[in-house]
């Protein structure tokens, strides 16, 4: 699947999920899947991860523009990378336009996956997090995908 197509599936997915609950739930609402494990809980979180940042909403968009103009710049590369850089990036931009677009409509993320020992968190941030993590795997196990990488020589061997 292309990086472009599974970003955009990836927001629209987010975005819906996030509709459903804010059409369907109070602000503050819980619903119990497994009592005392995991509950659907909708809340609004003004900043990122774990709540850092709080009200710094023009700086988190800013830098999810900069890695998402980043995406862009890279895309080439990224576009005829290893299938598993391609699944990381799209995720990881899907993710964040979906956060992005929240943050530009309320100035607030929709959150409400809540597993009671963790911080409530959205779909945006599971496709973030598994994006990242792709990426990262993609970039320790696999370090001659990227631009200019070619580790197993040495400047005396080319």
């Amino acid at each position: 699947m292309p990086v472009l197509v599974l970003a955009i599936v990836s927001a629209l997915i987010d975005q819906g999920i996030k509709y459903y609950v804010q059409s369907q739930m109070t602000l503050g609402m819980s619903i119990p899947v497994i009592n005392g494990v995991f509950h659907i809980t909708y809340i609004l979180n003004p900043g990122a991860a774990f709540s850092i940042l709080e009200h710094q909403t023009i700086l988190l968009m800013a830098v999810t523009v900069g890695m998402l103009a980043a995406l862009v710049y890279f895309y080439g590369h990224i576009a005829a990378g290893p299938w598993l850089m391609r699944l990381g990036a799209g995720l990881l931009a899907g993710g964040a336009i979906g956060n992005l677009i929240d943050r530009v409509k309320t100035g607030y993320v929709v959150d409400f996956l809540d597993f009671r020992i963790w911080p409530v968190f959205n779909s945006a941030d599971v496709a973030i997090v598994t994006g990242v993590s792709l990426l990262m795997y993609t970039m320790l196990f696999f370090p001659e995908t990227l631009p200019g990488g070619n580790p197993g020589r040495t400047e005396k061997e080319s």
